[in-house]
């Protein structure tokens, strides 16, 4: 099984930096001047991440239908929220009784990644789609410091918080995908 999440250094190459490129562009997404690097790490993933740039320069497993980073407004820390595509719970599949023959259908899937149904296919069928939503903190050790200001590296200090940012969700994330079908 491969990681949760990684960093599409080779689509990026390719493409002449376009995230270093998108960073500067949105220089205005970045508040400089606060002593903890949570602020800047979430603003650098928001850059990474869909629909600020499509396809991401952070991808995801399959699995994974929405990955943010926030700052807690409790006490500032910087926590993850992701939201994983589920199997049914048990209690659900252990008997169909509630399925009364009426068309059920669950996650649809488009060339292997899992989509939400459209409209048409809500019109027509009943769907029931589980989900995880995991919540947690994330260490901010190794996450470079913000820089002061927007002539201050902040391409190369962006791409250093991704860096941390992914292995930390992958220790975090790749526990429980293991565990999913």
């Amino acid at each position: 099984m491969g990681n949760a999440f990684w960093i599409d250094q080779d689509f990026d190459r390719d493409r002449d930096g376009r995230y270093a490129v998108h960073v500067r562009k949105n220089l205005a997404e970045f508040e400089f001047g606060d002593i903890a690097p949570v602020r800047f790490a979430c603003a650098a993933w928001r850059l990474a991440t869909p629909p600020s740039l499509s396809p991401g320069y952070v991808r995801w497993d399959r699995r994974i239908l929405e990955a943010a980073c926030v700052r807690n407004t409790w006490d500032g820390t910087l926590n993850a929220r992701v939201r994983l595509v589920s199997p049914l719970p048990e209690e659900l599949t252990r008997s169909r009784t509630w399925w009364r023959d009426r068309g059920w259908q669950g996650w649809p899937e488009t060339f292997g990644q899992y989509v939400e149904p459209t409209q048409q296919d809500l019109a027509r069928s009943p769907f029931l789609r589980a989900t995880l939503l995991v919540e947690v903190p994330v260490p901010l050790a190794d996450l470079p410091p913000e820089p002061e200001g927007p002539h201050d590296a902040v391409e190369q200090s962006a791409e250093r918080a991704l860096v941390v940012l992914v292995r930390e969700l992958n220790d975090l994330i790749n526990p429980i995908l293991a565990q999913l079908p």
